[in-house]
């Protein structure tokens, strides 16, 4: 047993990978998703859930148009309107990680890119290190994802021993472990895969490659949210997290925001400590933006697609 999982039991009195109360989860996660919050305190919400944006763009037909576009779009989401504050970071695959880093220069926008076989994961570990290892040479982040297979057979060192590896590929870069939630069986197994990231060296853990349905959900950022307070508990690492794939509405955003706040506290009301990934969810954050400011919707074609 490892001396973080033997700390956390000291610590809680409890196994950190011990059976999740669903029906309790859901509860807290249906009270995350109907609290109302001020106009005030949505507006700051909107303009926070901007900020801790990853644009994303993850199709076999990108181009390096399209990316620019993107880059444009991250750096100034409404051109007309300098308050509204720049996203977080654009997420790209790594043959558009150099172009995407021009394109953002001079700008506080970071660089993500995803490796290591995504979205499957299924191919040789040398290949994801490889992978991992040049991504880091254009990207500030890299999201990899977890070996699913070797997690849901039970071979749990080895997929340690992967994330490990890739962490120290990619060095200094930040690394964002993907768990496929969606795939993992139960919400059992998203506190397991969470507790084994984390130890493995994940900065964030994220939800999904948004590639498959179920992606991300209230009660597995619960669960994961829990997991990453009693890790930190545990071992004094703050980890992050990310939510990504399905998240298309302010008001989902502003629920994400809502249960990181309650279960690990404003600190992590950060982009350093929270991201949202998506792809077309910032624009109906922007028109919820000037519906409060205004009284009123502007329409979707007011803004740019990307």
């Amino acid at each position: 047993m490892s001396n973080s999982l033997t700390a956390a039991r000291a610590f809680a009195g409890t196994d950190p990978v011990a059976s999740i109360d669903v029906v309790a989860v859901e509860a807290r996660a249906r009270l995350f998703a109907s609290r109302s919050i001020k106009r005030g305190s949505k507006l700051f919400a909107l303009n926070l859930a901007i900020s801790c944006t990853d644009l994303t763009t993850l199709e076999g037909s990108d181009t390096t148009g399209r990316v620019e576009i993107l880059c444009a779009k991250a750096r100034r989401p409404a051109p007309d309107d300098p308050s509204i504050p720049a996203v977080a970071a654009v997420c790209v695959y790594p043959a558009q990680a150099e172009a995407a880093g021009r394109f953002l220069k001079g700008s506080s926008v970071r660089v993500a890119a995803v490796a290591t076989g995504f979205p499957s994961g299924q191919v040789p570990l040398e290949v994801k290190i490889a992978e991992a290892g040049e991504a880091a040479r254009f990207a500030h982040e890299i999201d990899m994802v977890m070996d699913r297979q070797a997690f849901l057979e039970g071979r749990y060192q080895e997929v340690q021993r992967e994330i490990a590896a890739v962490k120290d590929a990619v060095g200094r870069r930040h690394l964002k472990v993907i768990l496929e939630t969606g795939e993992l069986g139960g919400l059992d197994q998203v506190r397991r895969a969470s507790w084994l990231a984390m130890e493995a060296g994940a900065d964030f853990i994220k939800t999904s490659t948004g590639k498959i349905q179920p992606a991300a959900t209230l009660p597995v950022a619960v669960v994961m949210l829990e997991a990453i307070r009693d890790f930190g508990w545990a071992t004094g690492r703050e980890i992050g997290f990310k939510p990504a794939g399905g998240i298309r509405t302010a008001k989902q955003a502003v629920a994400y925001l809502v249960a990181v706040n309650e279960i690990l506290g404003d600190g992590w009301l950060t982009p350093e400590r929270f991201r949202l990934g998506a792809s077309s969810l910032l624009n109906d954050i922007l028109m919820q933006i000037f519906k409060e400011r205004r009284g009123g919707y502007q329409s979707p074609e007011d803004f740019t697609e990307a």
